[in-house]
Formats: C-alpha cells, structure tokens, sequence
C-alpha cells in the first residue's frame, strides 16, 4: 500500500515538476528537454545550484559537493555534466574541455595546473582536453597536461598523467596504461556509435546558442 501511495505521489510530482513548470518556463526548459538525454539535468541539481547557491556560476549542473575551480575556463560539451555527480574536483587554473557525450563518475578530480615548486603560491598552468564519448571512471584523477582521444575509457582508480590522444582504448592503473587498445584497427573503430540526443545542451545553454555565450563569458 505504501509502494502504491509512494508511486501515486511521484508521478504528481513529475507532472508538476516536468509538465507544469518545466516545459514552460523558459531557464526551466533544459530540465524537461533532457529528460531522456543520456546526462539529464535534474530539477534537484538545479535547485541546488540555482536557488542554494552550490556552484551557481557554472554553467553546467554541478553536485553541491562538488568543487569547480576557474568555470570560466572550462568548456563542456553537449550532454556533459561535469561534476553532476558528487565528490568530484574540478581544477581550471589552467583549461579543461571535455568533448560531447563524455561521461564522468562519481569522485573524479580533473586538474589543469601545479604548484610551482620553488614557490608555491604560484601555479603552473596547462590544459586538460578530453575528447568525446569517454568515460572517467570513479575515483579516478586526470592531470595537468593530458589528452584523451574519443572514445577513451578510464578505469575506476586510475591516475592518468600521460596523454593517450588516440582515443578508442581502455587505461587502467597507476600511473594509467592502455590494457585494450581498439585504435589501430577501422573495422572495430566504426562499431563505435556517435549518438546524438533530439534535443542538445551545453549545460543548461541550448546547443545552438552555446557559442555566442562562449564568446562572451568564456576563456576557451
């Protein structure tokens, strides 16, 4: 009987949540329209961030738990949520881009930049790039200066400080290393699908409008 009430309750509140307020709202509008996205922005995440305050100026639905360091020099792609899940770093003294459809998980650290040695107070900069459809692992920490080519899997764990720009490949360990490398062979390259969702978000910002918002709050 619980279950029943329980279920009774849910679906008043998403047709509320979604058909009411969601669908007509204009800053509401990415919350029903990714839905079905394979990153979906949630009503939750954005109440957190938009009303609460927790990350409120990244442009993108970030967990409260998350830390987001230098927003403005991280570009996300569409469908990316960088940080949506909880315990994640995201360190942007230098730059970070995350390319289309990548998925990162829980407790991820992705940092852009060091401590000079001889002076900590300074940094040293340099860039993250992370291309499409990859997956970041729980757990797992991307350092400063590394590239990762499309379609590249990162182990739950794994310290990644080399760049394996290639893409099409499975790193695992620490320091990461490739333990399946699908790369260097095109008839198992096209079984690898670029997927596009109906409607495209960079963020909370529709796909099409991204670039103009680039140009003009954005450091990459």
């Amino acid at each position: 009987m619980f279950k029943r009430i329980k279920s009774f309750f849910g679906r008043i509140y998403r047709f509320v949540i979604y058909e009411i307020f969601a669908k007509h709202i204009s800053f509401l509008m990415p919350i029903y329209y990714s839905r079905s996205n394979l990153n979906p922005i949630t009503f939750k995440t954005w109440i957190m961030q938009k009303v609460f305050g927790f990350n409120r100026h990244a442009y993108w639905p970030v967990h409260f738990t998350t830390v987001v360091v230098g927003y403005k020099n991280i570009y996300v792609g569409k469908s990316v949520s960088l940080g949506a899940s909880n315990g994640c770093y995201i360190q942007a003294v230098g730059k970070v881009f995350v390319g289309d459809y990548t998925q990162v998980a829980p407790n991820v650290g992705i940092i852009s930049s060091n401590h000079f040695m001889l002076d900590i107070r300074e940094h040293v900069k340099s860039e993250v790039r992370i291309g499409e459809y990859c997956r970041i692992g729980m757990g797992s920490v991307i350092l400063p200066g590394v590239q990762l080519g499309d379609f590249t899997t990162v182990s739950a764990g794994s310290i990644v400080n080399t760049s394996f720009p290639n893409g099409y490949c499975v790193i695992s360990g620490n320091p990461a290393r490739i333990v399946a490398d699908y790369s260097k062979t095109d008839s198992i390259k096209e079984k690898f699908i670029r997927f596009k969702n109906p409607y495209e978000f960079n963020g909370y910002i529709p796909a099409e409008k991204f670039d103009a918002y680039r140009k003009k709050h954005l450091n990459v």
